[in-house]
């Protein structure tokens, strides 16, 4: 799997799924722009890819900035030339000191719901609709979006977070169908619970452990088996493979739900 002479752009990349993804991307042959609201680690990483012989640079941004957005597209094609990979990756909670993120649907608060919309889906359909045209034009092209197992399923108390990465993933089959014939491709995946700086700074130490008891595989995901997942779905390898949610989630889904039936 290489990506010699092609060029990837990565939203949310100073951390985390996104960190490892750009990572991956660059030691696989690839020219990336590392994308992040966090300056300081947007070039970190970027350091990290040039000290390995890779090609990047780090851009600052606000993916619920329209201009941000424009902006971003602009560096990485008058940098690189093309644009042959875009992660839509970025989330994170507002900081919004008198609204919890963590409520029952008719209690949560308009701004919070506004903001996770924003930052999870609004921000992933402007991406696609700037992508798109430079894509086209090269006759090729594929988008991967980070959506999640709660785009799929039901989770108390997360209403926004639910309904965000529910349209990512339906905004990715949408996007796949229209555009593939003309060789660009769409697709999502879906993580369980993963070990990054977004999961430890929205749950308690106890929360993380029943995660740990609920997972058939007993552990939390790591960032580089998703951008495994992710550079798979972004390289010649998948070809064929378009309109897809592929879950990465340790068997956390493939449950039932129901008591077991043996120990455990």
């Amino acid at each position: 799997m290489r990506f010699d002479g092609k060029v990837g752009l990565v939203t949310g990349a100073g951390s985390g799924i996104g960190r490892a993804t750009a990572l991956g991307f660059a030691q696989r042959g690839g020219a990336v722009a590392v994308v992040d609201i966090n300056g300081d680690n947007a070039s970190r990483v970027a350091a990290e890819i040039a000290a390995g012989g890779g090609k990047a640079i780090a851009i600052v941004a606000d993916v619920t900035r329209a201009a941000d957005l424009e902006m971003m597209f602009a560096r990485t094609t008058g940098e690189f030339g093309r644009l042959d990979f875009l992660h839509n990756n970025a989330f994170g909670f507002a900081p919004m000191p008198d609204v919890s993120p963590i409520a029952a649907t008719a209690d949560t608060d308009d701004r919070m719901w506004n903001a996770t919309l924003d930052v999870g889906l609004t921000a992933v359909f402007r991406a696609i609709k700037l992508a798109v045209p430079i894509m086209r034009s090269q006759g090729a092209g594929s988008i991967v979006n980070t959506a999640s197992i709660s785009g799929l399923y039901a989770d108390y108390g997360i209403v926004a977070y639910n309904a965000a990465k529910a349209g990512v993933v339906n905004l990715t089959r949408v996007a796949a169908i229209e555009y593939a014939r003309m060789g660009i491709r769409v697709n999502c995946i879906c993580p369980g619970a993963i070990d990054t700086p977004l999961l430890s700074g929205a749950a308690q130490p106890a929360m993380i452990e029943k995660f740990r008891e609920i997972i058939p595989m007993g552990r939390l995901g790591r960032p580089e088996e998703m951008a495994n997942v992710i550079l798979f779905l972004a390289s010649d390898l998948a070809s064929f493979v378009t309109g897809s949610a592929y879950v990465a989630d340790g068997g956390q889904t493939a449950k039932t739900g129901s008591p077991s039936f043996i120990p455990e």
